[in-house]
């Protein structure tokens, strides 16, 4: 028997649902999209402002911290016939990198970072970009809809001038989709939710908050619903909430995640038999 037989699966993220879906069918799982992210892409004149300064080398050292965030500045240099000049750029620059997804992106465009994380966090990127002194220095910091303040006091306390770059923005996630991802929840109708993104943490539990079912929702997790993390940093982000029981990869890739499910599914099973 399949490992996730029968076994309802929601799957929070936006992107890659197919793929996603695919290998929890292939494990016998049923997928179902619950998109909780509301990621919404910034195609303004502004963005084209900074790929343009990105294009003309005029930062010292250039911070990229999302897969999706390269992606975009990628695709908006196409749009303006400035790709070529871009990657001519960065291969120039010195770069630091959060995240696999972001050096994985900068790999297919040829661009390897001099500084990386160690584990995935922006706590991991500091560690390491500590190493450097960016000191007078002008940095392009591009984030991810979402505050990094640690990152932006380290920068000023090192006397760096920065420049926000936002390729995109979190907007709050449909409400009915919500809604109905809650419902389930708390009606037994899901035996595992996977969060690919600690924005989708935090829009459940704040929409939860809001319907005064934080309570409930954490009882969920507790007692029957599994949390599926994609990596270990999402996976913090659930601890924070105060979930305590959270499976997640040693590397974060999504199909390690499926299979780390199946193995946990696959145990309990035989913990049930004897």
């Amino acid at each position: 028997m399949k490992k996730l037989a029968g076994k309802k699966v929601a799957i929070l993220g936006s992107r890659k649902i197919e793929d996603i879906s695919k290998l929890m069918e292939n494990q016998g799982g049923i997928a179902v999209s619950r998109p909780a992210q509301g990621t919404a892409l910034l195609k303004d004149e502004k963005l084209q402002d900074h790929v343009e300064m990105l294009t003309e080398c005029s930062f010292d050292w250039i911070i990229f911290t999302t897969g999706i965030g390269v992606e975009t500045i990628y695709q908006t240099a196409l749009e303006m016939n400035r790709s070529d000049a871009l990657i001519s750029s960065l291969q120039k620059a010195r770069i630091a990198s959060r995240g696999y997804k972001t050096a994985h992106t900068l790999k297919k465009l040829n661009i390897t970072p001099e500084v990386r994380d160690d584990d995935g966090s922006m706590a991991g990127l500091l560690r390491e970009l500590s190493a450097h002194s960016l000191d007078g220095m002008k940095v392009a910091l591009q984030l991810h809809g979402d505050p990094a303040p640690h990152l932006k006091q380290w920068l000023e306390n090192n006397h760096a001038e920065y420049e926000e770059i936002l390729p995109y923005i979190h907007i709050p996630p449909e409400k009915k989709v919500m809604n109905l991802l809650l419902s389930e929840l708390l009606d037994g109708k899901l035996d595992s939710v996977f969060f690919t993104s600690t924005p989708q943490v935090r829009n459940l539990f704040s929409f939860a908050r809001k319907n005064n079912a934080e309570d409930e929702l954490k009882t969920c997790f507790s007692d029957r619903v599994v949390a599926l993390s994609v990596g270990k940093v999402t996976a913090q982000a659930l601890h924070e909430e105060g979930i305590a029981r959270v499976i997640f990869p040693e590397v974060e890739r999504i199909g390690s995640a499926v299979i780390e499910l199946a193995r946990f599914y696959a145990e309990e099973d035989i913990r049930t038999d004897v």
